[in-house]
């Protein structure tokens, strides 16, 4: 059965690279997601599945673990489909994101961003890393699933297809809250075919500085907010350094940075001849699974006020710190939980080889199935480079690899071996 599923799977993967091409050329950044999911749609009918367009109320960013809304919901919407199996058997949930970061910079990409290509074996382009692939890869199991082993489905397959992984993480929410549920989760994330099994609290926020303003030839005799934006990011470099001496995540031992402060974004001024009137810098945190989002808020605002006391200009005309976009905590899998097993086996039947076991400094949508759902998650899926950077790629053979323990776990889990 092996090898014809495995014949299956490479019969089915040039329509498979064909497939996501197509994904990968549908822009589909934060609020422009409907067209990508009308192409995600279109394959999941043909697969069999019922599919459900969810909504998404605006409510949802008044949830206590949802990040901070972007942008108005109204029109957009999550995928939500589901292929009932003729058994009581177990139940599976494979959950993807649609949306992908945008193209910064694309005159610095080898060719268009959203102009997918395929140079020596990786097919380039925004999103076929993060996480395009992932869609491809559980798509191309499911249908050599069919063609191979024909009724191999016992227990119920639901397929979600979710917006806003990227930035806050309420798409994914927004089908928990809705009833999205099953046994178990899988996140096709770029892994590079290892088990991802946990992620540390991210924070999304902005801090905006007020100087005084002038023309540039009395610049000496105002306060620049972009000089005074530079000295507080000084202080925060400290604060970030201090807290990356000790790590206190047993998971995270190896990793010699695992909370970084990055900044992402800086606004100031509309004419080179004034001085700026503010300055606005975008930050994102990673912070100790231990910490609860409030704890994490609480740490930046302490941070921040500790380095305006200390500044002749802050000190009296005080940084205000916005949250904008995630507020996540951290999560994990336990290693020897029988989901993390189950696709381990799957791997090592695929490939020979037993897969890494690995945590990342970042996060996933696996954290609301563990810590609001109680259900356990993980995240497996194609080998990628330069995701969110210029010329992001994805490996194409694998897709094929992915596949394959995709494959072989499904009919595992919810076909001839599931209990």
């Amino acid at each position: 059965m092996s090898a014809s599923l495995d014949r299956a799977i490479e019969s089915l993967s040039g329509e498979a690279f064909a497939w996501l091409r197509g994904l990968v050329a549908v822009p589909s950044t934060v609020g422009h997601e409907v067209a990508a999911q009308a192409v995600v749609e279109r394959a999941l009918t043909a697969a069999g599945f019922k599919v459900d367009r969810q909504a998404i109320p605006e409510s949802i960013g008044d949830d206590p673990l949802a990040g901070v809304r972007q942008r108005s919901y109204e029109g957009r919407h999550n995928i939500l489909a589901a292929r009932a199996g003729p058994g009581d058997g177990r139940t599976l949930l494979i959950d993807g994101h649609i949306d992908v970061v945008p193209a910064e910079s694309p005159e610095r990409w080898a060719t268009p961003p959203f102009a997918p290509v395929e140079r020596e074996g990786w097919l380039v382009g925004r999103g076929a890393g993060d996480m395009k692939c992932g869609f491809a890869a559980s798509l191309l199991a499911i249908r050599a699933l069919d063609l191979a082993v024909p009724g191999w489905q016992r227990g119920n397959l639901t397929f979600l297809s979710a917006i806003e992984e990227e930035c806050t993480g309420n798409g994914t929410l927004a089908a928990i809250r809705a009833g999205a549920a099953a046994d178990a989760v899988l996140l096709p994330e770029p892994t590079d075919l290892e088990l991802l099994v946990g992620g540390i609290g991210i924070l999304w926020f902005e801090i905006e500085i007020h100087g005084r303003s002038s023309h540039a030839h009395e610049a000496d005799r105002a306060v620049n907010p972009i000089d005074v934006a530079l000295r507080l990011i000084a202080g925060l470099r400290r604060w970030e350094d201090a807290l990356n001496e000790r790590p206190d995540d047993p998971v995270l031992l190896g990793v010699s940075h695992p909370y970084n402060l990055n900044i992402g974004t800086m606004r100031a001024g509309d004419w080179q001849s004034s001085v700026p009137t503010t300055a606005t810098v975008g930050f994102r945190l990673g912070y100790p699974r231990a910490w609860t989002i409030g704890e994490a808020e609480a740490r930046v605002r302490e941070a921040v006020a500790v380095i305006a006391a200390g500044d002749p200009w802050l000190r009296t005309s005080q940084p205000a710190v916005h949250l904008n976009g995630f507020r996540a905590v951290g999560y994990l899998l336990p290693v020897e939980h029988p989901l993390t097993r189950a696709i381990a086996h799957a791997h090592e039947a695929a490939h020979g080889t037993i897969p890494a076991i690995v945590t990342l400094p970042s996060t996933t949508d696996a954290r609301h199935f563990l810590n609001e759902a109680g259900i356990p998650a993980i995240c497996y899926g194609p080998r990628t480079r330069n995701i969110h950077g210029v010329d992001e790629a994805v490996e194409l053979q694998s897709v094929v690899d992915a596949a394959r323990t995709i494959a072989r776990f499904l009919l595992e889990y919810l076909g001839e071996g599931a209990a």
